[in-house]
């Protein structure tokens, strides 16, 4: 299987790197490849810049958006949530039948931290993703937690805690399912229903920023126990 990873960025390449250790094909996209490469200073988070981590996961193959999309079998989106619309509608011919794993967040850092959400209530960046991509089947998913969680959920009580999903055919979230359990080893997957519930699995994040604040630390989740 050959994956595709849109998004350089920190989460992209958690993504990446760990399907890459785990014996898949791996192409990650982005908008101007010689533009990434060339980039030589940290991100605003402190990362590396891109090229630095491509010369320690030589496995992954770097490719603009398009070719990327064309060529993966599954996509995994973490492009940066106030660019992702657009950015994805520009690839409706190249996604389309396609699973697309939905990790965004529509964070706005206009008026600095903690962010806010452009989108909430009524609508979701999810739901906003699937209506530009009409062909394309989006499963939103693991945007509620800190990427290195995402990827390895053993790292906190034994996985015995929850991430949530939504879209709108059965068939892919299966799918998906499936595959957080087989790449990742996630053991509690709560269905929430159609992309529209999205809404809720976005706003979580505004708690988390302030549990993150509070804890002084990302490695935390939700656990949802019923009786």
């Amino acid at each position: 299987m050959k994956i595709a990873v849109l998004g350089t960025g920190m989460v992209g390449r958690t993504h990446a790197g760990k399907l890459s250790q785990l014996g898949y094909e791996v192409v990650v996209g982005t908008r101007v490849v010689i533009a990434t490469k060339l980039k030589d200073k940290p991100d605003m988070m402190g990362n590396p810049p891109f090229s630095a981590w491509l010369k320690d996961n030589k496995k992954v193959k770097l490719e603009n958006y398009s070719d990327a999309a064309k060529q993966g079998e599954i996509i995994i989106n973490a492009v940066k949530g106030e660019v992702v619309v657009e950015t994805l509608k520009s690839l409706e011919q190249e996604l389309s039948g396609k699973i697309l794993i939905d990790i965004s967040n529509p964070l706005d850092f206009s008026k600095g931290m903690p962010p806010t959400l452009f989108v909430s209530n009524i609508d979701s960046l999810g739901e906003q993703i699937q209506k530009v991509l009409p062909r394309t089947k989006v499963v939103k998913t693991l945007n509620t937690l800190n990427a290195y969680l995402q990827v390895d959920p053993n790292q906190l009580a034994n996985g015995d805690h929850d991430i949530f999903i939504s879209g709108n055919d059965a068939e892919a979230k299966a799918k998906v399912v499936g595959y957080l359990k087989e790449w990742y080893g996630w053991k509690r997957v709560i269905d929430l229903g159609d992309i529209t519930t999205a809404r809720g699995a976005e706003m979580v994040l505004p708690l988390w920023l302030r549990l993150f604040s509070t804890l002084k630390k990302p490695m935390f989740n939700i656990k949802v126990v019923t009786e």
